[in-house]
């Protein structure tokens, strides 16, 4: 399975972009998908979460701002980002909590996008 980010880019103060993160390849199932970022010379933190049941949660840096939405159908997930801050620059990695099985088991495992880069000018 392949996660395939893009939307990043430049961006002045109060601005909006919309990111997208699709999967492809053999997958049975999706649990929760979320976006994370990285900001030069620190760690990466959860941007926001959407569950399989579509419940959301959100840094309280975003919260308001930012939204988060998925499509199942396509193995997507959206972010949507408004009122950007300088303070919002940082490369945007996408998340799959991706599910397969063994019998009737089922295993959980993650996979990574490859990290688009949004940049907000002062």
């Amino acid at each position: 399975v392949q996660l395939q980010a893009s939307g990043g880019g430049l961006v002045q103060a109060g601005g909006s972009l919309r990111l997208s993160c699709a999967a492809s390849g053999s997958i049975f199932d999706i649990n929760a998908v979320g976006w994370y970022r990285q900001a030069p010379g620190k760690e990466r933190e959860l941007v926001a979460v959407i569950t399989g049941g579509g419940s959301t949660n959100y840094a309280d840096s975003v919260r308001g701002r930012f939204t988060i939405s998925r499509d199942n159908a396509k193995n997507a997930v959206y972010l949507q980002m408004n009122s950007l801050k300088p303070e919002d620059t940082a490369i945007y990695y996408c998340n799959f909590k991706l599910v397969t099985h063994k019998g009737w088991t089922r295993y959980e495992y993650d996979r990574w996008g490859q990290g688009t880069l949004v940049t907000v000018s002062s």
